[in-house]
């Protein structure tokens, strides 16, 4: 299940015109639309995926309109990959700023696993910016936050844009009474051990077996004793 699912599923977006959905691996039919919209994480492999399709249109002499929808927002470096393709003018490229997701009644995620990976292995510091726009609009949401506390060098910073953007703008929430009273910020790097540790609760067992991605989990057709499988979404009213 990716994050759209949880907002709209197949038989809303048809009811808007969507005519057919592909995952972005799926190169779709020849005789597809002639409008094609892409909605995708901004990721430079990705970019180039999109690049292949256009360049093939145009090649074939196919004529197609494309849009690109970044989510939680666009990079230069996707743009840069698109100039380099030769299809930058070909595309319309927009931003869909998506940066919480509620996953329960009092949970709520970013939806954000290339984060540890490109910030704490690779350097890349660009997904510090989404980081501090989610702060803005949880504190837009709820209220002027009591206290923040963080530990490590990405807490910092994302902490100090955080505040600039405040400065910058009149934050909605701030003639809201406070519904939260603290926010720590904690860098992964500072507690390795805590996600590598067994899940000793039966939601973490569920997890281990078969994978829980975006709240919901998979069940196939030797779980269901059917030839179909069927997602579950989980929460704190499932019947799991």
């Amino acid at each position: 299940m990716s994050p759209l699912d949880r907002i709209a599923n197949v038989s809303i977006l048809k009811q808007h015109d969507v005519d057919k959905l592909y995952k972005v691996e799926t190169r779709p039919a020849p005789g597809a639309s002639d409008q094609f919209c892409f909605l995708v994480r901004p990721r430079v492999r990705t970019m180039r995926f999109i690049a292949d399709i256009v360049n093939a249109d145009k090649m074939s002499g196919r004529s197609r309109k494309y849009k690109i929808i970044f989510s939680p927002q666009k990079f230069y470096a996707c743009e840069m990959v698109l100039e380099e393709e030769g299809v930058f003018g070909d595309v319309t490229c927009d931003e869909w700023s998506f940066y919480l997701l509620p996953l329960d009644e009092d949970i709520i995620s970013m939806e954000l696993p290339e984060f540890f990976r490109d910030y704490f292995l690779e350097g890349d510091h660009r997904w510090i910016n989404p980081v501090a726009r989610a702060l803005q609009l949880l504190n837009s949401l709820y209220g002027p936050f009591g206290k923040t506390y963080g530990i490590g060098r990405c807490a910092k910073m994302s902490y100090e844009l955080w505040r600039d953007l405040e400065e910058e703008s009149e934050s909605e929430g701030q003639g809201r009474k406070p519904e939260i009273g603290h926010i720590f910020l904690m860098d992964r790097d500072m507690d390795y051990v805590t996600a590598l540790c067994s899940q000793v609760v039966y939601e973490g067992l569920v997890d281990d077996t078969f994978r829980i991605k975006c709240g919901s989990v998979d069940f196939g057709p030797d779980v269901t004793s059917s030839d179909k499988s069927i997602k579950v979404l989980l929460n704190s009213q499932d019947k799991v």
